[in-house]
């Protein structure tokens, strides 16, 4: 075949394929002509409902509502009358106007928020009546619904990402995207968001949705999210919420037989729903400026306080796992006990009083303690090897350390070594004399909330604990399996003087407020020296008041801290809200309607208006 041909045939090839395909396009295709206005193929993502939060008894606490945005693409905008659309929207016929020239000052033909969150009432009316205002259409939004005011802290609030979170490698997040900020809507973000799909969709030259790309072949459907199912109970969650009105400090509460904390909460707190995407800024700010109250600080979790009384437990615990004392030694109270020269650490019991450890529990007796500690830190060559050995003890117990709780905050609380002592006052120059308020709980260790709770938990199961958690279920999948059983470095034969003693100081001892009928309580008081530095100068104020306990005595179904900042005395507030707790969370109710009615309308305001007082000092409780 010569060239001449060979380009007749390849120019007629070409021929019938271009007329195949113009014929294939034009008369077969379907799309082709019912498109032939499509400027483009769009995409857009498709976001999962975020997973919802259920309490341990199915009670659920978090969910997801629809709400609706008004939003405007100003180049479809036609006349209106704007006196009967501004209030439908509950504005102002200028406030109206002006948010149309905003839209119109942004594009002419990207849509614009003319109002976010319309009203429930509102949305009705427009849903019947937008046709009235070409341009306007109503955008549907889902946002986070909390069914309950006591779990903010709990639960954490959501709001829109940052640039700088979107600009991070491989980020998953886009512009507008909602993501976890504190609680467990952060700590669980990647069970709670699921997996945003792809939907394809075909615009015309107005930039409108003229319908689906390819029959939706193209599209990539979201992933669900997972729900949680939490620990938390969510009605003594509630209670104890109530009973802390008007108090700041915390509250924790675990299922000993599990490491599942039934309570959380810190008071004052803030409101979750107020912080979303479009948050108050006001509310916001206000919350950051409030340096009293504190409202975002947890603490539960990360207020750091002396522990006071109830760490004589432990002090009686290690005392007689190094066998300094057993059940049946005794050390004499002559209304304290001196430990130095002209120091003297004073006391309640009378004079010549003769105490056990069960007796000492019972009655909060400082000077048994002292001599007790005395005996543990010279039980060694020197005074820091005595201190190691006493600290070794408290860390397995989970003091001094985060107890790697399924929450993103916390603090470590601490207990000092020997180095820290040599370092402080100089090697060989400290003796236990020198730190004798560790005996009572009031020296340099500082605890949070729920590593008393934690340590009570402990003594409750008579040597070991779970480590505290939050979240019991991921979707199906429980989460038990992620916390296994630590032991502590007592004996378990050693915590029975020292339950006893608890049990007794509920019966007839310092804690007869937290006495429920029936239930054998387990508890110890403690109520807090406080101080701080105020120009240099070391200053009283009011002290704190805590109470731990745990009950049924026998397989614990509840180990409980409570802590409130300023109150007095532990029998004043801590142990009748413990104990109230205690006994709602165990039947349900409570048969002492008058302590009840005392806290929930009691108030600490007055008290917390009152910068420096010293009036209330307590030797032990």
């Amino acid at each position: 075949m010569n060239e001449k041909k060979l380009l007749s045939v390849v120019t007629g090839i070409v021929a019938i394929v271009f007329t195949f395909q113009l014929f294939n396009l034009q008369i077969l295709n379907t799309w082709g002509s019912n498109y032939s206005q499509t400027v483009f193929i769009s995409n857009e993502e498709v976001l999962p409902g975020r997973g919802q939060i259920f309490d341990r008894n199915g009670n659920l606490l978090v969910s997801n509502r629809v709400i609706y945005n008004l939003m405007l693409i100003p180049d479809n905008l036609k006349e209106i009358d704007t006196v009967e659309f501004a209030s439908i929207l509950g504005l102002t016929k200028n406030e109206l106007v002006n948010q149309i020239k905003n839209a119109l000052d942004y594009s002419s033909f990207l849509p614009s928020q003319i109002k976010t969150k319309i009203s429930d009432s509102a949305s009705l009316v427009l849903h019947e009546k937008i046709w009235k205002y070409p341009g306007f259409f109503l955008e549907k939004e889902l946002v986070r619904d909390y069914k309950t005011e006591s779990a903010y802290n709990l639960l954490g609030y959501i709001n829109e990402v940052t640039p700088a979170e979107i600009n991070q490698d491989n980020s998953y997040y886009s512009l507008g995207d909602l993501i976890g900020r504190s609680g467990i809507e952060k700590q669980y973000e990647l069970e709670l968001r699921g997996k945003k799909g792809i939907r394809y969709f075909l615009r015309d030259k107005f930039n409108r949705d003229i319908g689906g790309y390819s029959d939706g072949r193209m599209d990539v459907p979201a992933q669900s999210a997972n729900d949680l199912v939490l620990s938390i109970d969510s009605d003594i969650q509630e209670y104890g919420h109530n009973l802390m009105n008007n108090k700041r400090g915390g509250i924790v509460a675990i299922e000993p037989n599990s490491g599942g904390v039934l309570a959380l909460i810190s008071k004052p707190s803030f409101n979750s729903d107020s912080l979303q995407r479009t948050y108050d800024t006001n509310y916001f700010n206000s919350l950051i400026r409030d340096t009293l109250n504190r409202p975002f600080f947890n603490r539960a979790l990360q207020a750091q306080y002396s522990p006071g009384s109830p760490f004589k437990t432990l002090n009686g615990l290690i005392g007689l796992q190094e066998k300094v004392i057993d059940s049946a030694s005794h050390f004499v109270c002559n209304r304290g006990y001196r430990y130095a020269p002209g120091s003297y650490l004073a006391c309640r019991c009378p004079l010549g009083t003769r105490n056990k450890i069960v007796e000492s529990i019972r009655k909060s007796c400082n000077s048994y303690f002292a001599q007790l500690f005395s005996l543990l830190v010279d039980s060694e060559k020197t005074p820091e090897l005595g201190v190691e050995k006493w600290r070794n003890h408290l860390i397995s117990f989970g003091l001094g350390d985060y107890l790697g709780y399924d929450l993103p905050i916390g603090s470590p609380g601490f207990v000092p070594d020997g180095d820290y002592y040599s370092n402080f006052y100089g090697d060989y120059r400290w003796n236990a004399s020198s730190i004798i308020s560790n005996a009572i709980g009031q020296g340099e260790i500082v605890t949070t909330p729920i590593q008393m709770a934690n340590f009570t938990a402990a003594i409750a199961n008579r040597g070991f604990f779970y480590r505290p958690h939050f979240v019991k279920k991921i979707g199906d999948t429980p989460t038990q399996i992620n916390y296994p059983r630590q032991y502590t470095t007592i004996d378990s034969t050693n915590f029975e003087p020292v339950i006893s003693g608890m049990e007794q100081a509920v019966l007839w001892g310092t804690s007869t407020i937290a006495r429920i009928e029936n239930i054998q309580v387990c508890g110890k008081t403690g109520t807090v020296e406080n101080f701080i530095l105020i120009d240099g100068k070391k200053t009283q104020l009011t002290d704190h008041s805590v109470f731990i306990a745990f009950a049924p005595k026998e397989d614990p179904e509840i180990a409980i801290c409570v802590y409130i900042e300023n109150g007095y005395w532990s029998s004043r507030w801590a142990a009748p809200i413990a104990s109230l707790m205690i006994e709602r969370y165990l039947t349900g109710g409570t048969t002492r309607s008058y302590l009840e009615k005392r806290m929930l309308e009691g108030s600490l305001l007055e008290e917390y208006k009152k910068p420096l007082l010293g009036d209330s000092f307590s030797i032990n409780q």
